[in-house]
């Protein structure tokens, strides 16, 4: 795909999906930051059935930081792993421990956070803190390969490459774009190419036909 259909495409997306966000239910940066966790494969209407008595219980990180594992694991277990919630109480620690009770918002100190990869942390650095950031899931790596935004093995490539194709002022809105066209027409099985506005530009569409 040429530059010119790239950035066609996405302003294809754009126009698709004007009203694209995040989808987990938060209200500060700690909410998005232990929701972010609990949705690594799990849906996010899953995390939203959980997180209401989680935060109701735990409201912030301090509360959560004095948390046991075996309380917290059974309010979250249908989100998965059981690590998720021994890393939500761990990052929690750092920070009331060292940031004062307040989530970071730098790249740097998130990772350093039990739990919170390079993904989770593009997730709260513009979700909550409205800092440019471009996060990579598996949606996002999928379709942006697939339609061939990108030619990438990796989600740290992924990443780089659309950084350099998206305006940073729409890094995050490309994200949520890719995310709901992921979700509601180019699916991980069974995409739905004759329903979807962007099969005249799109690499695996041509393979196809």
């Amino acid at each position: 795909m040429t530059k010119a259909k790239k950035e066609e495409a996405l302003a294809l997306l754009e126009e698709m999906y004007p009203e694209a966000k995040a989808e987990l239910v938060f209200s500060n940066p700690y909410e998005m930051m232990v929701a972010t966790i609990l949705s690594a494969q799990c849906t996010d209407r899953q995390v939203n059935k959980v997180t209401p008595a989680v935060f109701a219980r735990y409201p912030d990180a301090c509360a959560m930081a004095e948390a046991r594992e075996e309380d917290l694991y059974p309010m979250v277990k249908s989100c998965g792993f059981k690590t998720k919630a021994a890393n939500i109480i761990a990052a929690c620690r750092m920070i009331r421990d060292e940031y004062s009770g307040q989530v970071p918002d730098t790249m740097e100190d998130l990772t350093r956070l039990p739990g919170v990869g390079r993904k989770t942390a593009n997730v709260v650095l513009y979700n909550a803190f409205g800092i440019p950031a471009f996060a990579v899931d598996t949606h996002v790596f999928r379709v942006s390969n697939r339609i061939g935004l990108c030619r990438a093995d990796t989600v740290e490539e992924t990443e780089r490459q659309m950084t350099r194709l998206i305006p940073k002022e729409k890094w995050g809105n490309a994200h949520h774009w890719l995310i709901w066209h992921g979700r509601r027409v180019c699916k991980a099985q069974r995409p739905d190419c004759e329903a979807c506005g962007l099969r005249g530009l799109c690499d695996e569409y041509r393979k196809k036909r």
